[in-house]
């Protein structure tokens, strides 16, 4: 499945979950499974917790976050190697 495709699993709707990203035909936040992913758990297991979505979708959440950090700069405490 191509990026473009894994992007148009996300919805963003004004009326769902407060406009927040959410995969499309669901009410779970993107931010949500990329939460999960950060915290160790596996594409299977956001699965399990979640029955009705599928690894495509798992896999566009991944997809929207990187293109969110193109456009979007987080402010990072800076490290300096010794």
């Amino acid at each position: 499945m191509t990026r473009e495709e894994l992007l148009q699993r996300i919805s963003i709707d004004p009326q769902i979950c407060f406009g927040k990203p959410c995969i499309r035909g669901h009410r779970i936040w993107v931010s949500l499974i990329l939460d999960m992913l950060a915290d160790g758990a596996s594409p299977s297991e956001i699965i399990d917790d979640y029955p009705g979505l599928v690894e495509d979708d798992v896999r566009a959440c991944i997809a929207y976050g990187a293109e969110m950090s193109r456009e979007r700069y987080v402010e990072l405490p800076m490290v300096r190697e010794p």
